[in-house]
């Protein structure tokens, strides 16, 4: 028997070009891809400035990004009526861990509304993400009910 899945996307160009969806609830269980900081054309907000060798030179926008980041998942969730408090668990993978921590706790915290969060977190530094000028990329696991 074939699973149920009902999925959702943003209609961004790299959903067909990669082949994926945003999101994927099964049962009462939301998997939410890894959402990054682009607005409503496709464009990274807060695009981090890259040297002549395509290289990352300034990880300064990384709260710009992580804001972003996580108003896209507001809106991703909401299309199963979640929201934030129904999010577990989420894993952040960031392109400069000391950038990330300097602005995660205030951004978290603002998101999420609380000052401690009821999520299982895990953040990881990667060398590179989807995007050149990307700095952040969030993955969630939400419940309902």
């Amino acid at each position: 028997m074939a699973l149920r899945k009902d999925v959702k996307g943003f209609g961004m160009p790299w959903e067909d070009q990669f082949g994926y969806v945003q999101a994927v609830k099964v049962d009462d269980t939301i998997y939410v891809s890894g959402q990054l900081s682009h607005d409503e054309q496709g464009n990274v907000v807060g695009a981090a400035p890259l040297d002549d060798s395509g290289k990352i030179r300034d990880y300064s926008n990384m709260e710009t990004q992580m804001r972003q980041t996580y108003v896209n998942a507001k809106k991703i969730l909401s299309e199963f009526g979640a929201t934030l408090d129904n999010v577990v668990e989420e894993v952040i993978y960031v392109t400069d861990m000391d950038k990330a921590m300097a602005v995660a706790g205030p951004v978290r915290k603002e998101a999420y509304g609380s000052e401690k969060p009821e999520v299982a977190s895990t953040i990881l530094v990667t060398p590179r993400l989807a995007f050149p000028t990307q700095l952040i990329e969030i993955k969630f696991i939400a419940k309902l009910g």
